[in-house]
């Protein structure tokens, strides 16, 4: 029986890589086949949360497969149909915006919209500083958007960074089975938004 393949395309919100990758790794144990795709920010930049280095050889490791990061080698992720479902996680603002406005110049951007012309689900996991901001009205559009799914999202420190949104990476795995039955997850405002959630004091 052929697997259900999830397309896992990770964007430039670094301080959230740990966290997408035990996902990733989440949905490796439940069967999945995982296509890896890395923006070109998270495939080429070193960070003091990450080298580049690290990440591709943790994908490598969890997943079995080198990740997809090349415009040339996310374009026949439709043609092919080579994912069910296609995540984004971390989405960042600036991914939400160019997927809001239809640009597509990334490896992660182009991989989700060659996916949609299969008219199958995308799932976006926000992580932006900006997302009660500026972001705020790509989320808006993109939650009117055919096919578009959200993981539930909260703010992870309203009292240091009130605009900030994340998404519980946890929900992951949940969301992605509700997107696949064409339903969005609910609730999708997070109490919580993170496992590292601060507590008000």
């Amino acid at each position: 029986m052929k697997k259900t393949s999830i397309g896992f395309a990770m964007t430039g919100s670094f301080c959230t890589f740990e966290r997408v990758l035990r996902q990733m790794e989440a949905l490796v144990r439940r069967g999945y086949e995982v296509v890896p795709v890395l923006s070109f920010n998270a495939g080429m930049l070193d960070t003091r949360f990450m080298t580049a280095e690290h990440l591709r050889a943790r994908i490598v490791e969890i997943t079995g497969n080198e990740p997809i990061d090349t415009l040339a080698g996310a374009e026949p992720i439709g043609p092919k149909k080579m994912t069910d479902v296609f995540l984004i996680a971390p989405a960042t603002g600036n991914s939400l915006a160019k997927l809001a406005g239809g640009i597509y110049d990334t490896p992660a951007l182009l991989g989700a919209k060659s996916h949609l012309r299969n008219d199958r689900p995308l799932v976006l996991a926000v992580s932006t500083n900006d997302g009660l901001g500026a972001a705020a009205q790509n989320i808006g559009r993109l939650l009117n958007v055919r096919n578009i799914y959200f993981v539930p999202f909260g703010q992870d420190d309203p009292v240091k960074k009130p605009r900030s949104l994340v998404a519980d990476f946890t929900q992951i795995p949940r969301t992605i089975a509700a997107a696949l039955s064409g339903v969005q997850m609910q609730p999708m405002l997070s109490y919580r938004a993170e496992e590292e959630a601060p507590t008000l004091h």
